[in-house]
């Protein structure tokens, strides 16, 4: 029986999670999902231009680990712009550091950490919240990881 595959660590969610071509309906396109994992190996590595060294550390997984999950990502990305399908986020063994949080009312994005609860805009005082990592699934169970 295999190990069981554990948790990464992941700094926040995307904020978009979906890229398709333009002028084709994306019900007809067919699918890449990248997963949380893999979007933040290449955020750290090539956004970040981080060492893999360190992006493995920041993540709390090994190096070789490290180096399957961008090797893995880099791969859909060029299925996705080579073959034209649309690439989705979503999924992966990952815990959030910080939060994402949009205001529905104004538009204001603002980061949290995981732990906190808050109910109202900085800036404008809606209560309209949108919690990011809320849509992926996850919040509560990011902060008690702590």
């Amino acid at each position: 029986m295999p190990r069981p595959q554990k948790n990464r660590l992941i700094k926040e969610p995307p904020v978009f999670t979906q890229f398709k071509a333009v002028g084709i309906p994306g019900r007809v396109m067919d699918k890449v999902v990248l997963s949380l994992d893999e979007y933040e190996a290449l955020r750290l590595s090539d956004f970040e231009g981080m060492s893999q060294e360190e992006a493995a550390d920041e993540m709390e997984i090994s190096r070789p680990t490290f180096t399957r999950l961008i090797e893995t990502a880099r791969k859909k990305i060029c299925e996705m712009l080579v073959n034209g399908k649309m690439l989705v986020i979503d999924g992966g063994n990952i815990h959030f550091r910080q939060n994402l949080i949009k205001c529905r009312n104004c538009g204001h994005m603002f980061n949290i950490n995981i732990e906190d609860d808050i109910r109202r805009c900085p800036s404008c005082g809606s209560g309209e919240l949108m919690n990011l990592a809320g849509g992926f699934g996850h919040g509560r169970c990011c902060g008690k990881r702590r």
